[in-house]
C-alpha cells in the first residue's frame, strides 16, 4: 500500500478550501447510513423470501468463494493481495457518477420522468444546465445548490415513494443499464468475490442508488434522503445532498454500524468534491479523475485508474486482485467509444 499523510495533513488541506462537514452534513449521511442499512435488510428479507436461499446456503457459497481464493492465492507470485479475501471488516464505497456510471444519475432519472410528462422541457432543460454546471465547477456554491436541490424536489413533490420506485427500475433499464463503466464494474466485483460488502455512495436520491446498487449485485447504497410522510414525498430533504463531506460523514456512520474498520476499506471516486470520503480509506482510488483529484492524488500517491479513452492512463498502484478483469472492461469499454465515434 502506497504510504498515506497523516489524517491531520489530509483533513488540513480540505479544511483550507472550506469544506468542513456542517452539523446539517453530519445529518445527512446519518440518515443516508441510516436508511441504507434498512434497505439492505429489506432486500436480504425480499430475496430469502423469493429465492429461498438460507442462511446455511450463504456460508456455503462464502466459503467456496473463499476456497476459490485461497487456490488463486496459490498459484499467484508471493505479493499482497488486494482485496483481502475473507477480510469481514473491509468494505468498498464508489461513488456513481462518471466512476461507476457515464454522466449524472439524477439527470438520467429526470430525462426518464420528463418522458412520462412529470414536467415540461423547459423545466428539463434548466436541471440539465444545473447538473453539468454543478459537474464542471466543482464546489458547492451555496445559491447554485439550492437551485438544483429546489428543482429536484419539486419534480416529486406529492409523488409516492413506490411510484418514483417502480418508474427508477424502468428508467434504470432505458437509460443507464448501458452506461455502466466495465472496468470500474471489474472492480467492485473483485471486492465482493473477496467476500466483503461493497456500497455506492451518491448525492443521488437513495431509491434510485438502491435500485441501481441492487442491478448490479452490490451490498447496498449511501444517497440523499428525501423526506416522506405515510410514504408520500413532503418536498424536504432530511440534513442536505449527500454531497462532499456529508459522503464522508455516511461512510463513517455505516462503517460504525456495520463494525469496519476504514483504514483496511477502499474509496473510489471521480471527483475532487469526493476527498472527504477518499481520505477516509486505506485504499483511496481516483476513478475517471477530474483534474484536482487527479493532481491530488498523485500528490498523496494514491492508485489512478481511467476508463475514458483507450490510452493507458498515468496510475500508481494496481490493486492485484482486480487483475484480468479490470484491464478487460477498460478495453471493452474504449472499443464502446470507438465505435461510437465512427
Amino acid at each position: 500500500m502506497p504510504s498515506r499523510p497523516s489524517a491531520r495533513h489530509a483533513w488540513s488541506w480540505i479544511a483550507r478550501r472550506g469544506r468542513s462537514a456542517t452539523a446539517r452534513s453530519v445529518l445527512a449521511g446519518e440518515a443516508s447510513a441510516d436508511a441504507a442499512r434498512k434497505q439492505e435488510l429489506e432486500q436480504r428479507r425480499e430475496e430469502e423470501l423469493q429465492q429461498g436461499v438460507s442462511d446455511i446456503a450463504r456460508a456455503q457459497d462464502r466459503q467456496d468463494q473463499q476456497d476459490q481464493q485461497d487456490r488463486r492465492g496459490e498459484q499467484e507470485e508471493a505479493e499482497a493481495e488486494f482485496p483481502v479475501a475473507g477480510d469481514v471488516r473491509a468494505a468498498a464505497f464508489f461513488d456513481l457518477d462518471n466512476t461507476v456510471m457515464q454522466g449524472a444519475a439524477l439527470f438520467h432519472f429526470g430525462r426518464g420522468l420528463y418522458k412520462r410528462d412529470f414536467f415540461e422541457k423547459r423545466e428539463l432543460a434548466r436541471f440539465a444546465w444545473q447538473q453539468a454546471w454543478f459537474r464542471m465547477a466543482g464546489n458547492e456554491n451555496a445559491g447554485h445548490m439550492a437551485d438544483v436541490r429546489s428543482s429536484a424536489l419539486s419534480i416529486v413533490q406529492g409523488h409516492r415513494v413506490s411510484e418514483l420506485t417502480a418508474i427508477g427500475e424502468e428508467i434504470y433499464d432505458e437509460y443507464m443499464a448501458g452506461r455502466i463503466w466495465p472496468g470500474t464494474r471489474a472492480l467492485a466485483q473483485a471486492h465482493l468475490d473477496a467476500g466483503q460488502k461493497v456500497w455506492l455512495v451518491t448525492a443521488a436520491p437513495v431509491e434510485t442508488a438502491t435500485i441501481i446498487a441492487r442491478r448490479l449485485g452490490l451490498t447496498g447504497a449511501l444517497g440523499t434522503v428525501a423526506e416522506s410522510v405515510d410514504g408520500v414525498y413532503t418536498g424536504r430533504l432530511v440534513g442536505e445532498p449527500l454531497h462532499g463531506p456529508a459522503k464522508a460523514e455516511a461512510v463513517r456512520a455505516l462503517a460504525v454500524a456495520e463494525d469496519l474498520e476504514l483504514e483496511r476499506c477502499a474509496a473510489y471516486s471521480d471527483s475532487a468534491n469526493d476527498i472527504p470520503m477518499l481520505s477516509l480509506v486505506g485504499y483511496p482510488y481516483a476513478i475517471n479523475p477530474d483534474s484536482r483529484l487527479r493532481e491530488h492524488a498523485r500528490e498523496m500517491g494514491w492508485r489512478l485508474r481511467d476508463y475514458r479513452t483507450g490510452r493507458k492512463a498515468a496510475k500508481v498502484g494496481i490493486p492485484a486482485a482486480a487483475g484480468v478483469g479490470a484491464v478487460a472492461g477498460g478495453a471493452a469499454a474504449a472499443v464502446a467509444l470507438q465505435r461510437r465515434r465512427r
